[in-house]
């Protein structure tokens, strides 16, 4: 089978390395692919988000099946469009992908379903912001409503905060915010294959959202993650597909709009249970490169049986029980304006230490390799536990040569000191 996988990040390179495992795959395309994805695919300059060239691109190659790695071009209905033409895609339609692309949406979703989530308010004025604030304790939660790159979240802890915020988020008229009760727990990133009728579990992970040791600074689209995510225990996962996944599932299948592709819930762990912070409508960034590095089936077959409806009979997906972690190396600057530019050497160097280095924001200046993103590899390991495969991440990470780059030395911290002697 023809493929075409849309993409440029880690998240991409993560999916087009087991893609190409597949015995099924006739030939991959990536579209546009990095340096890295090129290993594996023949990169292709077509913007993702340029919906006739992607469908003709898909007619002229005779390509079967299309694997949305971003969300935005989801949210844009490019899925909706790629079937009308009878090109099989994973990921979800315009209406389900909703669930991502508007917080407000996905609320109000989860208030008619009784699905356990924060309490909020809908507002689309700083006016209407700054009304609501006093109906929240501190800190609260204020999101952008519609997709943010990971960023869109501000944790108030004084009312000054909350009402710089606020202004932030509405310094342009026409936009929507949803303000959040603040809740306390572990979080936990639980991701699932789901056709629309049949939820399969495909795995769990931490990610640290926020830039600097310790969980400071501001959050950023995800600085490293580990897979599995320890707290989500087997009774904890389980309460969540019930109180949560499933009756979204549900309520879009109902709604005519079913939900067709991976959905990856955002949990917070509290005293009374799994809630949920926020959906995405795709694998997460690093959240996938943990997972690819744990997956040990076919992906190509999982994926093309979630897009055809065949998920029901596929059983329960593989994956090694030694953990993974992966650590993300970004330019100098990042989440705000970042270095480009910056040589980066010594990749070869860190695989060779056993290590799987991703690539997200690279391109080629000639032979050299230069970080052209934030956020510029996702240098990834397994282990006998966790600790063994933060050690050889960080073994592999010690092995680059990046100048301009920089990474958090703390992934997997917490879990690792709680692991038992």
């Amino acid at each position: 089978m023809n493929v075409l996988l849309l993409g440029s990040g880690g998240r991409e390179h993560a999916l087009a390395w087991r893609l190409s495992q597949s015995p099924g795959l006739t030939k991959l395309w990536a579209a546009p692919g990095n340096p890295g994805i090129a290993a594996h695919a023949e990169c292709v300059a077509i913007d993702p988000m340029d919906q006739r060239a992607v469908i003709d691109f898909c007619l002229r190659n005779s390509v079967g099946f299309v694997v949305v790695g971003p969300e935005s071009p989801l949210v844009a209905g490019l899925a909706d469009n790629l079937r009308t033409m009878g090109i099989a895609t994973f990921g979800p339609g315009r209406a389900a992908a909703r669930l991502e692309g508007s917080k407000g949406f996905t609320k109000d979703l989860c208030r008619r379903e009784n699905i356990p989530t924060a309490g909020y308010a809908r507002v689309s004025s700083r006016d209407g912001a700054e009304a609501a604030l006093p109906d929240f304790g501190l800190p609260v939660v204020i999101k952008a409503d519609g997709l943010a790159a990971g960023k869109g979240v501000v944790i108030a802890y004084t009312h000054e905060e909350a009402r710089a915020a606020c202004a932030a988020l509405f310094e342009r008229p026409g936009g929507e915010a949803v303000i959040e009760e603040f809740l306390t727990g572990e979080e936990a990133s639980l991701f699932v294959l789901t056709d629309g009728e049949a939820i399969v579990p495909f795995g769990s992970a931490q990610d640290h959202k926020r830039v600097g040791e310790g969980d400071t600074g501001p959050n950023t689209g995800g600085m490293g993650a580990y897979s599995p995510a320890f707290v989500l225990t087997e009774t904890l996962e389980k309460r969540a597909i019930d109180e949560i996944v499933r009756p979204t599932v549900e309520a879009l299948a109902r709604a005519g709009t079913p939900y067709s592709g991976v959905l990856y819930a955002g949990l917070i762990l509290t005293n009374t249970g799994p809630k949920l912070i926020e959906y995405n409508c795709r694998f997460g960034d690093p959240e996938c490169q943990v997972l690819m590095a744990r997956f040990e089936g076919d992906l190509l077959d999982w994926l093309l049986a979630t897009a055809e409806g065949r998920l029901g009979a596929m059983g329960t997906p593989a994956f090694a029980d030694d953990p993974a972690l992966t650590v993300v190396m970004a330019a100098k600057g990042y989440p705000g304006t970042p270095v480009a530019g910056g040589a980066i050497r010594g990749l070869e160097a860190a695989e060779a230490a056993g290590t799987r280095v991703f690539q997200a924001g690279t391109r080629r200046e000639g032979d050299a390799l230069v970080a052209a993103g934030g956020r510029v590899l996702a240098v990834t390991a397994s282990g006998s536990d966790l600790a063994a495969a933060q050690a050889n991440a960080y073994r592999g990470v010690d092995a680059i040569d990046f100048a301009d780059g920089f990474c958090r030395r703390d992934i997997g911290a917490r879990a690792t000191e709680a692991m038992p002697a």
